[in-house]
């Protein structure tokens, strides 16, 4: 037999997800109120009670609570979005007004550094005891990289929403595909 948080995960893994969390409050009010019950002390307890009880016309309504959540969790992404550009926004303006050479500095020594890293894999053979400290520097430095670009050419946003619709191109092709064989 399933437990309650398998069952929650097969109807609305968004849900299950969030629970485990630090919007775990928020996913199971939300869960709740859409199985028209009012939040109490320990919402994750009354779900578990509801979900193992529930009745397939409620399954659904937890399938709208999330759809609801996810919707709620989308907006206040965009949210997130204008609170990071005023945040590099801030950071920029002190960096002019201050005229600190330290952003500078530190944004020359991360692309200098990731391109030595990169140059050096690609021209000696890899030492045994030092492959994992390479190959986690320049991951941190890949990391260092994507902040300094977004600090100096913008934020990836618009990638974001590049890589979101060649997902959803690729997900339609393999709908396709499935459909027909």
């Amino acid at each position: 037999m399933m437990d309650w948080k398998q069952t929650l995960a097969a109807v609305a893994p968004a849900l299950a997800t969030a629970l485990g969390g630090p919007l775990a409050g928020t996913a199971a009010s939300m869960a709740l109120s859409f199985l028209g019950l009012e939040p109490g002390e320990d919402p994750q307890a009354q779900l578990s009670a509801a979900v193992k009880s529930a009745t397939p016309e409620q399954l659904f309504q937890l399938k709208q609570a999330e759809q609801a959540f996810t919707l709620e969790m989308e907006r206040l992404g965009v949210d997130l979005q204008r609170i990071h550009a005023a945040d590099r926004d801030s950071a920029r303006k002190r960096e002019m007004a201050l005229k600190d050479h330290a952003p500078k500095m530190l944004a020359l020594l991360i692309v200098l550094g990731f391109f030595s890293i990169q140059w050096w894999i690609a021209t000696h053979a890899l030492p045994e005891g030092a492959r994992d400290l390479l190959l986690r520097t320049l991951g941190a430095l890949d990391a260092a990289l994507s902040m300094v670009l977004a600090y100096y050419f913008g934020s990836s946003a618009g990638q974001d929403r590049h890589l979101e619709g060649v997902a959803s191109a690729s997900a339609s092709t393999r709908e396709a595909r499935s459909a027909g064989q």
